[in-house]
């Protein structure tokens, strides 16, 4: 894949352009622009720039709603359900991770379970927004069927991204994980790279497990993470996003051909309800310490703590520029005219 290096800068010009041109406002377009770019900035394409045409497709077929807001459902206490109204994913998602915070600085805690929404990108995009605000959270959003429940053969459960950040001063602590072993945007990303997994990450259409992300892909059977474990986590997150949200489980997802009228749930917690925010930090601290100073298992290697190499990345990609596949560049560019 031929790559070419575009500032942070220009891709939020280009991709502000681009969304206005798709009849988002103003507000909407610089949003939805920062949120690709930041994505991509932090080394995740496959749910950044390599995303906006797949998004503009779903706006041209109908599927996400551009006048659409969340509103609110329901509440109690610290709890709300929200209905997305098919809006956005992006926008839904930031509207709901700042209410959760807004309840969590008043009650301590505070959740959102929003139904009716579309494809949030980058789950640890609020992952940060909620940490970079001081409050520790817990997200997930259900998907179509796209793995199969651990012994069954057919596609039954989703890759259910899951996300827990820890606002911490030296580098927050940010967890971005789908339930599949490898990402469908990764495995893309190393299809269009021209490059293995370093793992088994799926079946291929003729039931082996494969490296090669371009069989598992054709025959759309990603392999959960710790084989039957994660199975049953995506199974149960499914579950919480559905009935708190009163929405579509990965079942009802699954029949509607795309992948849209989908479930997440935002929990915030503020660690500032305790008065110790010191000792908190020195926790933190000595956790990560503890896992960094042992012995690599080769020289090459060291251990990160989640969320440490996004922020390496990050500082990177802002000095040297991002790198991004000049096809799918000149797509964005051609959309864009």
């Amino acid at each position: 894949m031929n790559e070419i290096k575009i500032s942070f800068n220009e891709m939020k010009k280009v991709l502000e352009s681009l969304f206005l041109k798709y009849s988002f406002s103003n507000e909407q377009a610089k949003i939805l622009a920062k949120i690709h770019a930041e994505s991509t900035l932090d080394g995740i394409n496959s749910h950044g720039i390599n995303r906006v045409p797949i998004f503009l497709n779903y706006i041209t077929k109908g599927l996400v709603k551009i006048d659409s807001t969340p509103t609110l459902v329901a509440s109690l206490g610290s709890i709300e359900r929200w209905d997305g109204n098919l809006g956005s994913g992006v926008l839904n998602a930031i509207t709901c991770t700042n209410k959760a915070v807004q309840l969590a600085k008043t009650s301590g805690i505070g959740l959102i379970a929003l139904r009716n929404t579309n494809h949030w990108m980058r789950g640890g995009t609020y992952g940060w927004q909620a940490a970079e605000q001081g409050c520790i959270s817990i997200m997930f959003t259900n998907t179509a069927p796209n793995m199969p429940a651990w012994g069954g053969k057919e596609n039954r459960i989703g890759n259910n991204p899951l996300v827990v950040s820890i606002p911490r001063k030296e580098g927050h602590v940010v967890l971005d994980m789908a339930l599949s072993q490898f990402s469908f945007g990764k495995m893309e990303n190393l299809h269009l790279k021209g490059e293995q997994l370093p793992f088994h990450g799926g079946w291929d259409t003729n039931n082996q497990l494969s490296k090669n992300p371009k069989d598992i892909m054709a025959s759309g059977r990603a392999l959960p993470v710790g084989y039957w474990k994660g199975s049953a986590l995506s199974m149960v997150l499914d579950m919480l996003a559905t009935i708190l949200s009163a929405g579509n489980s990965t079942y009802k997802i699954g029949q509607k051909g795309d992948e849209t009228a989908i479930s997440q749930v935002f929990l915030c917690i503020n660690p500032n309800v305790f008065s110790d925010r010191q000792l908190q930090e020195k926790l933190l601290s000595e956790i990560i310490q503890y896992s960094h100073d042992v012995s690599p298992m080769s020289k090459e290697d060291r251990t990160y703590y989640p969320g440490e190499r996004t922020l390496a990345t990050r500082l990177k990609n802002q000095k040297e520029g991002i790198p991004v596949s000049s096809k799918i560049w000149e797509q964005i560019l051609l959309l864009s005219k």
